[in-house]
């Protein structure tokens, strides 16, 4: 039983967030969950097979979660993951692991600018502390509660001081 639902893990469940550059559409989405899939079907760590779920979130962000109750996750396992989504970012055209960029609501729509660019809207006053922010930062399943907040609850805080 390596793979379960997502909303099925405990909050202590290890976490990555892979935010897509751009919102994926209906086929991008069915091959990203596709491909999550597969991987988790046979992701192990040192020959143990993971309990894990994934999820995709506002089209754009895919979420991994792994139970390390049973088994632990290796460095070399999350190293595969991270190539798989890499990899798999590659042959959709769309950057899939950079955590660099700034995420954010504006309005209903969600953007994604370079940290320097982030600085330069909260300089020209055109985000606040209000703005609601994408974390991806967070590393439990538990805390994707506070994944999706206002700035001054996130690191995207210090932007303003």
């Amino acid at each position: 039983m390596p793979q379960v639902p997502f909303d099925e893990l405990p909050p202590d469940a290890k976490l990555w967030i892979f935010p897509a550059a751009r919102p994926l559409n209906e086929d991008e989405r069915r091959r990203v969950l596709a491909e999550a899939d597969a991987f988790i079907n046979q992701w192990m760590a040192h020959g143990v097979p993971l309990t894990a779920g994934r999820d995709l979130r506002h089209d754009r962000f895919v979420l991994i979660g792994v139970n390390e109750r049973a088994a632990g996750v290796s460095g070399c396992s999350v190293d595969k993951l991270v190539r798989s989504m890499d990899q798999l970012g590659r042959e959709l055209g769309v950057e899939l692991v950079d955590n660099a960029p700034v995420q954010y609501r504006d309005g209903d729509t969600i953007k994604r600018v370079s940290r320097d660019q982030f600085a330069e809207l909260v300089a020209k006053g055109a985000v606040n502390l209000d703005t609601v922010v994408f974390d991806n930062t967070v590393t439990n399943v538990g805390d994707v509660d506070r994944w999706e907040v206002p700035a001054k609850a996130a690191w995207h805080a210090r932007a303003f001081f």
